[in-house]
C-alpha cells in the first residue's frame, strides 16, 4: 500500500477531514513548491545544504542540488502531487551525471546560486565539520519529494535501500490549509532519517590520513622531497610552488585572506569566487600525513576554527633551503 497521510481539523469539538492539496490551491510544479525547500532545507533533513536550483544536467534540470555533512551531493526531485515510479528513473539519471562532477563544478554551481563559495557556505552551515578532510562527492544521494507515493515506488526504494545500500529516500508531504486560511505542512519518510544518516556514514569510501606533525628530514632528503613534489603537474602542486611558497617567503605571516589576494594578483583572470576553494586545497595538502616535509618548512595556526589552517609562515631555519629549491626549479615547467 502506498503511504498516505490524512489530517483532520477539530472544529467545534468535531473532526473535519482536510483534503487540500497544493495543486488544488494553484501551486504549480516546481516553482511554487520548490522555494519551500530551497528556503528551508531542514524540511528535507538537518544535514542538508542547498547549493543549486534548477541545475542543468545531461538529462535536464535538477530541481534542487544539495550537499550533506559528509560531502555527498544530493539530487532532490520534487513533485506537486503523487510520486510516480518513473520519478526514480529520472532521479537516477540525474545522479549518474552528478557522479562525474568534480569539486570545482559543485563550487561553480554554489557560487552562481548563493553568491558565496562552497567552502565558506559549508563552513558557516556546518562549523563543526572539517571540509578540508572531506572527500567531496565520493557518493551521491537521491531524495524524492511529493504529496503521495505509488506503492510500487515505495517498494523499490525500500528494496534498493535494504538490499543494496543505495542512498535513496522519499519524503511524503501533507499540505493542509485550514478553514482559517493557515497553511500547514507535515512529512513522513520512507526510510527513517536516523537509518539514512547511519547508512551515509558507512558509505564513505575512504578518509585521507591527516596530521599536524612536521617531518624531520636532513637537508638532502628535504630538498629531494620538495623538488619531487613541486615538479608535479597537478594544479594545486603548481599553485603551492608558484604562489603559496613565494608568498610565505615574502611575509612574516601569511593569512588566508592575504593568500586569496595573492592568487588574484598572480593571475588577474582567476575567478575570485573560486579562490577560497583554491586555498582550501592548499591547506588540505599541508595537512596530509604523507606531506610531512611541507609541514617541516611551513608552519600554521588555527585561530578561527579548530580545523581551518591560517597564519602560514615559512620557518626561518628552512628559508635558505626553500629559496635554493625554487632557484633550482626556476626554469622547470
Amino acid at each position: 500500500m502506498a503511504t498516505e497521510i490524512k489530517t483532520w481539523q477539530i472544529i467545534e469539538g468535531k473532526p473535519q477531514a482536510i483534503e487540500t492539496k497544493p495543486a488544488s490551491e494553484g501551486k504549480k510544479e516546481p516553482y511554487d513548491v520548490e522555494p519551500w525547500f530551497a528556503d528551508n532545507p531542514s524540511l528535507i533533513g538537518d544535514d542538508i545544504l542547498i547549493i543549486g536550483r534548477q541545475v542543468p544536467s545531461k538529462s535536464g534540470p535538477i530541481d534542487l542540488l544539495a550537499i550533506d555533512k559528509a560531502g555527498n551531493l544530493v539530487v532532490i526531485e520534487l513533485k506537486r502531487d503523487k510520486l510516480p515510479r518513473e520519478a526514480l528513473a529520472q532521479a537516477v539519471d540525474y545522479a549518474s551525471d552528478v557522479a562525474d562532477w568534480g569539486v570545482e563544478k559543485a563550487s561553480d554551481i554554489c557560487a552562481q546560486y548563493t553568491g558565496r563559495s562552497l567552502e565558506e557556505l559549508f563552513s558557516d552551515t556546518f562549523p563543526e565539520i572539517d571540509i578540508e578532510n572531506l572527500n567531496i562527492n565520493s557518493t551521491q544521494r537521491i531524495v524524492l519529494i511529493g504529496f503521495a507515493i505509488e506503492s510500487s515506488l515505495e517498494r523499490m526504494i525500500a528494496w534498493l535501500s535494504d538490499s543494496y545500500n543505495v542512498n535513496i529516500n522519499a519524503i511524503v508531504l501533507s499540505y493542509i490549509k485550514t478553514s482559517s486560511g493557515d497553511e500547514l505542512l507535515t512529512k513522513t519518510t520512507i526510510i527513517s532519517e536516523e537509518l539514512e544518516k547511519e547508512r551515509v556514514k558507512k558509505k564513505k569510501k575512504f578518509e585521507i590520513p591527516m596530521s599536524d606533525e612536521p617531518g624531520n628530514y636532513d637537508q638532502v632528503q628535504l630538498e629531494q622531497l620538495l623538488i619531487e613534489y613541486l615538479s608535479r603537474t597537478q594544479v594545486t602542486n603548481q599553485r603551492i610552488r608558484n604562489i603559496f611558497i613565494p608568498a610565505c617567503l615574502n611575509r612574516k605571516v601569511l593569512t588566508r585572506e592575504q593568500l586569496k589576494q595573492e592568487f588574484v594578483e598572480y593571475d588577474s583572470t582567476i575567478d575570485a569566487s573560486k579562490v577560497g576553494y583554491y586555498v582550501t586545497m592548499i591547506s588540505s595538502q599541508l595537512g596530509m600525513k604523507k606531506n610531512d616535509f611541507l609541514r617541516q618548512i611551513i608552519g600554521y595556526e588555527y585561530p578561527n576554527y579548530p580545523w581551518e589552517k591560517d597564519n602560514y609562515k615559512a620557518k626561518e631555519e628552512y628559508k635558505e633551503i626553500i629559496q635554493g629549491v625554487l632557484e633550482q626549479m626556476k626554469d622547470a615547467p
